[in-house]
C-alpha cells in the first residue's frame, strides 16, 4: 500500500538513498601502523583475531571513509522529499541528518508500523534497517551522520 503517515495517508517521496553502516577490523602492527597482506587468505588469522575483540577500526558509510561526500554526495534541491534508508550490521546507530531532521521516522524499518515524527535523531538496533524521510526546506550542506 506504500508508505503511510501517523493518520494512515498516503508519503510520497522523490528519491530514495540507501546507507550501509559497516564495521571494519584491520589488523595493526606492533607499532600500532595497519598491515598489509599480500592475499586476503594470508590476512585470515590477524583479522579474526581483531574481530574477536568487537571493537572496530573503522566504522564506515557505504565501504569507505569519505563514500557520502564529493562525488558520492547524497543531492536534493529545496521541496524533494528524501527517503533515507539505513542499515547497519554488528552495532547499534543513531542516525542524524545535522541541518534537517526526520519528518517521519521507522528506525526499526517495520513500515506498517506507525511512523515516528520530528526526531532530530534515531535509533537502529544493529542488524536492522531503518528509513526516515525528509523534505528540504532551504538550500544548504546536510551532512548525514
Amino acid at each position: 500500500d506504500g508508505l503511510l503517515d501517523q493518520d494512515g495517508k498516503p508519503l510520497h517521496y522523490d528519491k530514495v538513498y540507501t546507507i550501509g553502516e559497516f564495521d571494519l577490523y584491520i589488523p595493526k602492527d606492533e607499532n600500532g601502523q595497519y598491515k598489509s597482506y599480500d592475499t586476503p587468505l594470508e590476512s585470515y588469522g590477524d583479522t579474526v583475531e581483531v574481530m574477536r575483540k568487537l571493537v572496530p577500526s573503522h566504522i564506515v558509510f557505504n565501504g569507505k571513509v569519505g563514500a557520502l561526500m564529493g562525488d558520492g554526495a547524497m543531492k536534493a534541491n529545496v521541496g524533494e522529499t528524501v527517503l533515507f534508508i539505513h542499515s547497519t550490521a554488528n552495532r547499534d546507530t543513531r542516525p542524524h541528518l545535522i541541518g534537517g531532521h526526520g519528518d517521519y521516522v521507522w528506525a526499526t524499518g517495520k513500515f506498517i508500523n506507525k511512523p515516528e515524527r520530528n526526531l532530530e535523531t534515531w535509533f537502529i538496533p544493529g542488524g536492522t534497517a531503518g528509513a526516515m524521510m525528509y523534505t528540504f526546506k532551504q538550500p544548504g550542506v546536510y551532512a548525514y551522520v
